[in-house]
């Protein structure tokens, strides 16, 4: 069974396609090519178990194929790596109607997707998320960047996929810390505004890190659902798109704080998630039975609830190059009620209320 999820952005439509086994078949892949020619860009983990299967088809209906084969990890997010598929690009005179092919999770996808956005001036695309994370956000809404030593994802450009291909059978492959990481990304679609896939999430939890492909398969597709909807009412983030951020901004501190790569990024919102949670209870708008629900629900997914020692100056200073700062103050995502997220500022008490409850020092 394939479902499909419709991304309504005006200029730029395109279909979520998941379901098992889809990498079998690239007929949704050859309809939208602009010419039979790609690149398909991957990782050296990603690389052994699909890549071969991938072109050996593409090639049989007649496309051209380049391969570009990264390092695999957050750490190689970076220019060096970006300039990577630009040198095998212009090595192969690639042209405007090449398309270029994300395989991998969410690393190779935003790398892909900005090489894509500049390359002569931009590229079609095609998303093919192999991991819970990309599958579920990252593959899906058009967000693409590399890293900077100063901030996460502080260099990149809103730019449209054709297409996003969420195979569920390569989660098979899928390291367990790594199943884990994305299921905080699925936790948060619950936390911001539905409260419904929250409870849901909260009854089927066990079942879904056991790895039932039918619940998986719903809790993808609920998300980009929830992820098309906000994208296509706010493209480029200029209001509500934000509280996708949920646990972000605290998040992107950790992973600065840490160094890229330390954390994986599922883990970062996870640990960051909770201290929107504390931060929130500061301000009274949670308990702390509430707090106990989103801890809980983490705890089952094997991810981390409480967030390293970098103490509180570092914190603040890293969060204050979050890309949602507006004149000067930091934007945080926060929970009214479980299920009600809204974007706001924090009074500096109760980031520090949160730091305390939440981080390794206090504990």
């Amino acid at each position: 069974m394939i479902r499909t999820v419709h991304v309504d952005i005006d200029h730029a439509p395109y279909s979520i396609l998941i379901g098992e086994g889809l990498l079998q078949s690239v007929e949704p892949l050859l309809a939208l090519l602009a010419q039979k020619r790609v690149a398909i860009v991957t990782n050296e983990t990603i690389a052994p178990l699909y890549l071969a299967g991938l072109v050996a088809q593409l090639q049989a209906a007649g496309v051209e194929c380049q391969s570009i084969i990264l390092p695999d990890g957050e750490k190689y997010k970076t220019w060096d790596s970006l300039n990577l598929i630009f040198d095998a690009l212009l090595t192969a005179r690639a042209e405007r109607k090449t398309t270029l092919i994300a395989l991998g999770g969410g690393v190779i996808g935003d790398m892909t997707g900005f090489a894509a956005a500049v390359y002569q001036r931009g590229v079609p695309f095609i998303q093919i998320p192999t991991t819970l994370l990309a599958q579920v956000d990252s593959s899906v809404g058009g967000k693409t960047a590399i890293n900077h030593p100063l901030g996460k994802n502080m260099l990149g450009a809103f730019y449209q996929p054709k297409l996003v291909l969420a195979d569920l059978s390569t989660l098979a492959t899928l390291p367990q810390r790594e199943f884990s990481a994305g299921m905080a990304e699925v936790i948060k679609y619950g936390l911001i505004d539905d409260l419904e896939f929250l409870v849901w999430l909260e009854e089927n939890m066990d079942a879904l890190m056991a790895r039932d492909v039918d619940l998986i398969a719903y809790a993808v597709e609920r998300c980009c659902q929830n992820k098309a909807r906000i994208v296509a009412a706010d493209e480029k983030e200029t209001g509500q798109r934000a509280l996708l951020n949920l646990g972000h901004t605290f998040g992107h501190a950790i992973e600065a704080g840490l160094g890229y790569g330390v954390w994986l990024h599922g883990e970062a919102v996870a640990a960051g998630m909770m201290l929107a949670a504390y931060a929130s209870r500061a301000l009274g708008h949670l308990n702390a039975a509430d707090v106990d629900r989103v801890i809980n629900l983490l705890q089952r997914a094997g991810l981390p609830v409480v967030s390293p020692a970098l103490g509180g100056e570092r914190y603040k200073a890293l969060m204050a190059q979050d890309k949602k700062v507006d004149a000067g103050r930091i934007k945080f995502i926060l929970l009214r009620q479980l299920g009600d997220a809204y974007i706001g500022e924090l009074p500096e008490i109760a980031i520090d209320a949160a730091l305390l409850a939440g981080c390794e020092s206090s504990k």
